[in-house]
């Protein structure tokens, strides 16, 4: 199972030095809300508007009017909020990203350069540097039965605690068009999911998750 430190680039958020100090990025989940209070305290006014109570957003960031932002959350530098979007609270969105139309942010942290473009759902997940959800991808982030999320490796189990988890993706992710990633999927490094894929538990790094759940490694 990988770690925090191995699965994501600290240097791309703000956030980086707090995520450092879990050893799983899953733990971090049930407090994303309280780091953002804290960040929203130490960001420099000169670059940064509050355009709500708890709102604030870079002045070379490009929201557009249709899209509503909810308390609290940080959107980074020359990243971009598109039509319609949905940011309905605890986002942390970096730098040079993109949150597109008719996509839903909830609880959840975008690392630097990450691209959710067009009708995704991202609820209760970490999306690790320049990782990419294709065109209706979405997190589900509770089980059917309601019953706590465990994260899965082979035959290990983690239990998290946690009754709301969608996905941890790591740096150089590229999620395919029409995927859901299940409640505590693990995505690794560099890795590709084909579009219209259902998938569960831990991806390794530097592989292509293909139709049927085969998983090769990139040669």
């Amino acid at each position: 199972m990988y770690k925090t430190l191995e699965i994501l680039s600290m240097e791309h958020s703000i956030a980086g030095g707090w995520l450092a100090g879990f050893e799983y990025p899953w733990e971090a989940i049930r407090s994303i809300k309280s780091q953002i209070l804290a960040l929203c305290k130490l960001l420099d006014r000169d670059e940064y508007n509050e355009i709500s109570e708890n709102v604030f957003v870079h002045k070379t960031a490009v929201v557009a009017p249709t899209a509503y932002i909810g308390s609290p959350c940080i959107i980074g530098a020359k990243t971009e909020v598109r039509h319609c979007a949905f940011i309905r609270e605890s986002a942390l969105i970096g730098e040079n990203c993109v949150v597109g139309n008719s996509v839903e942010i909830k609880n959840a942290i975008l690392f630097d350069c990450v691209q959710v473009p067009h009708f995704n759902y991202v609820g209760d997940s970490i999306l690790g540097y320049k990782s990419h959800m294709g065109a209706g991808s979405v997190t589900s982030n509770v089980k059917s039965d309601q019953t706590e999320i465990t994260v899965r490796n082979g035959d290990e189990k983690f239990e998290t605690g946690l009754f709301k988890l969608g996905a941890i993706l790591g740096d150089y992710v590229e999620v395919g068009c029409n995927t859901v990633l299940n409640p505590g999927t693990f995505v690794g490094n560099n890795t590709n999911i084909y579009p219209l894929s259902c998938v569960r538990g831990t991806v390794p790094a530097n592989s292509i998750y293909k139709s049927g759940g085969v998983i090769v490694n990139k040669e």
